[in-house]
């Protein structure tokens, strides 16, 4: 199975669940509990709300709050490449993504 394939089959897991009454109640009580920042590195744009174990693997806890966390987009979308079969960014590879996803902000503030 190819990595795409396997990324769509894990948003359509996830897609069941993030819909509906029930989990927007949900989401927003992890954002609450986390303080409305990232679990990961405290940023509080773009959250998105992260389950720990994977829906597809633990269904059963795809409503249970001990299975959410708060991630930015930078530390969910790395998280979410680790578990569809990517290899882990290089040292050097992270760094420069690093920087870049840093001066983003920098770049608009001064405009």
């Amino acid at each position: 199975m190819g990595l795409n394939r396997k990324r769509d089959d894990y948003k359509r897991h996830s897609a069941k669940v993030t819909r509906g009454p029930r989990w927007k109640a949900l989401r927003m009580q992890a954002l609450e509990r986390d303080d409305w920042q990232c679990v990961k590195c405290g940023e509080r744009r773009q959250l998105e709300c992260d389950h720990i174990l994977p829906v597809k693997t633990h269904p059963e806890l795809s409503y249970s709050l001990a299975n959410l966390q708060m991630l930015c987009s930078f530390h969910h979308s790395q998280k979410t490449r680790i578990e569809v079969g990517h290899k882990p960014l290089s040292p050097k590879r992270q760094e420069w993504r690093d920087l870049v996803s840093g001066t983003k902000g920098k770049q608009n503030a001064d405009i």
